[in-house]
């Protein structure tokens, strides 16, 4: 099976061609200071000119739904829905941090992946590994980093994503050097990680699939306070 993965949910973008036998055909990652909107069709066209697979061989496509930029998310998920409408191929939504959390490989520790929602507050949730698979443990939630970690044995915790990079030397100085990290190089998101959890998960209805998100945008605020 072949998987067209697609993950524009933050900064970091990264489309992939995956082989649910063979593992990763073609992946680009990229951080750039353009908008998704701007490369994510250049990003796909150059997968399938550097793999020599045509669009049509394609037997799924997966995208990242979210939490994460709102932007992100819809030029992601509207490019996904648009490319499974004209294929005719089935379309699968995989929460962000169900992705980001797959930076970690098997530990006794509890996993808890990060997304920066600015000024300290975080897009998280929590997972353990049982039996040699991740299981998440407690709900998707969107909090300040302080009150998350204050509440953990921060012995038994392992951080990842781009929330743990960007907001690493304030977890030091809050909490001192007890924190476990992943490395720079796997605290971001892939393609090829959101495609594999793709494989076996149901297809999802393309009309009605939507963007997770665990806090309003800020046009939606801003209307909230004018009581629109």
């Amino acid at each position: 099976m072949l998987i067209l993965g697609i993950e524009t949910t933050t900064k970091i973008g990264s489309v992939v061609i995956f082989d649910s036998e063979k593992g990763i055909i073609s992946e680009i990652t990229l951080q750039v200071k353009m908008n998704h909107s701007d490369t994510l069709i250049k990003e796909i066209n150059s997968l399938f000119e550097f793999s020599g697979i045509k669009k049509e061989e394609i037997d799924k496509i997966a995208v990242g739904l979210g939490p994460g930029s709102f932007t992100g998310i819809r030029v992601g998920l509207g490019t996904a829905k648009g490319l499974a409408y004209s294929l005719k191929k089935p379309l699968v939504g995989i929460n962000t941090l169900d992705t980001l959390v797959q930076n970690v490989s098997e530990t006794d520790k509890i996993v808890i992946p990060l997304i920066d929602a600015r000024k300290t507050r975080v897009y998280y949730s929590m997972y353990k590994y049982e039996n040699g698979a991740i299981k998440r443990i407690e709900e998707y939630g969107a909090e300040y980093l302080e009150k998350i970690l204050e509440n953990c044995d921060l012995n038994e915790v392992i951080l990842t994503g781009r929330g743990s990079v960007v907001y690493r030397e304030f977890i030091k100085e809050k909490f001192g050097e007890k924190l476990n990290f992943t490395s720079l190089s796997n605290s971001f998101l892939r393609a090829s990680h959101l495609a594999e959890l793709a494989i076996n998960k149901k297809e999802d209805n393309i009309y009605e699939l939507e963007p997770f998100y665990l806090s309003k945008s800020q046009a939606e605020r801003m209307k909230i306070e004018k009581g629109e």
